[in-house]
């Protein structure tokens, strides 16, 4: 079956408020009849028919008297407590809820699976013991994402709109089906973000300018390499799971979360100055392998896929709550947390980042700002 195809049906097939192009749409948008039989009639022109999920999804709308019992690993670099954890749960909660309990997710959290580069490295090598992961945009890029580098690039997002404004968009399937149609063996489900992503340095620093010399931690990534020579710092590549060892030992002298990973984490203890920059926002897609995709019934698939829908939508609706909350428990707890009056510093110092990566791609890019 074409794999392409399998998506496109799928996301067409959704209940209300599925994700456009696997992206979300607006809640109000109803599933029609006549939406189903174009799907099918699509699918019949491709020489191939499949199966249209339920309309109306929901628990007892698909058949699970007989659906055979699967599970699936997902690997979530972070704590559950997180805001990309919570999304794990929520799309756990789901899947199960929807399959009656058929489909079950493994969510295996804080780091135990290994990095992001690591389990991408483990999910593309085969052999399925990753069956899913929640991956930040830019660990793509050399994965066959190539166009999700533009989402990580600095202050393309002006806020939390802008980013669902692609997210719902129709370059978001775009950007989910590229490694998939790459030939790496992983296709993006669905995305969410993690909020704005900040630095944080073990010594106190009061802006821009205290940032030159330091070694910032970067993981093995063109933009933020590009991003941190163009504050004046030294890009340092350490794992994340060695970054608390790196901080506490001088390895490195800061490095860049969003707000809840850096509490969850414990990197207060060790960096406790917070200077909210704002670089990029934290967008992330969740994965699954080819592999594992196509061991699933056309009903479980879309499950899967609304699920994802769910999922996505409820990460949209407490991100912002659950990182405003996390802000105002760091400072309650002593962490210097350092506002910026003026961005405009930072993004003249990474002018050229941006050009360096969005060469032959500047007409992408453009409609991605025209997004906000």
């Amino acid at each position: 079956m074409k794999k392409k195809l399998i998506v496109s049906v799928l996301c067409a097939a959704m209940a209300a408020g599925s994700l456009a192009g696997c992206g979300l749409k607006s809640p109000d948008e109803p599933t029609t009849a006549a939406a189903a039989a174009e799907t099918t009639a699509a699918a019949a022109a491709g020489g191939e028919t499949t199966a249209a999920a339920p309309a109306g999804g929901g628990s007892g709308a698909y058949n699970t008297d007989d659906m055979p019992e699967v599970t699936l690993v997902y690997a979530e670099v972070n704590p559950l407590d997180t805001i990309v954890g919570q999304m794990a749960t929520d799309f756990k909660t789901k899947v199960e809820e929807l399959s009656n309990g058929k489909i079950k997710i493994d969510v295996q959290a804080s780091g135990v699976l290994g990095s992001e580069n690591d389990v991408l490295d483990t999910m593309l090598g085969g052999g399925g013991t990753i069956d899913m992961s929640r991956i930040s945009a830019f660990a793509l890029t050399s994965y066959g994402g190539e166009k999700s580098m533009l989402l990580s690039l600095p202050y393309t997002f002006v806020n939390r709109n802008h980013f669902w404004n692609f997210a719902t968009s129709p370059l978001a399937e775009e950007f989910l089906l590229e490694s998939q149609e790459n030939g790496s063996g992983v296709r993006g489900l669905y995305y969410g973000e993690e909020g704005f992503r900040h630095f944080f340095t073990v010594k106190e620093i009061a802006g821009i300018e205290d940032l030159k010399g330091m070694k910032l931690r970067v993981s093995n990534d063109p933009v933020m390499n590009g991003l941190v020579e163009g504050l004046g710092a030294s890009p340092t590549v350490v794992s994340f799971n060695e970054l608390y060892s790196a901080l506490q030992t001088g390895v490195v002298d800061g490095a860049e979360q969003p707000i809840a990973n850096y509490k969850s984490n414990a990197f207060p203890e060790v960096a406790p100055t917070l200077i909210l920059d704002g670089h990029t926002l934290g967008a992330v897609q969740v994965i699954i392998t080819d592999e594992a995709w196509e061991k699933l019934t056309v009903d479980q698939q879309a499950i899967i896929m609304e699920a994802g829908k769910y999922a996505s939508e409820q990460n949209r609706a407490n991100s912002e709550k659950k990182e405003n909350e996390v802000l105002e428990q760091l400072k309650g707890e002593g962490v210097n947390v350092v506002e910026v009056a003026d961005i405009a510093p930072w993004q003249e110092a990474t002018k050229k980042v941006i050009e360096d990566n969005t060469k032959g791609r500047e007409d992408l890019y453009q409609q991605i700002l025209d997004l906000q």
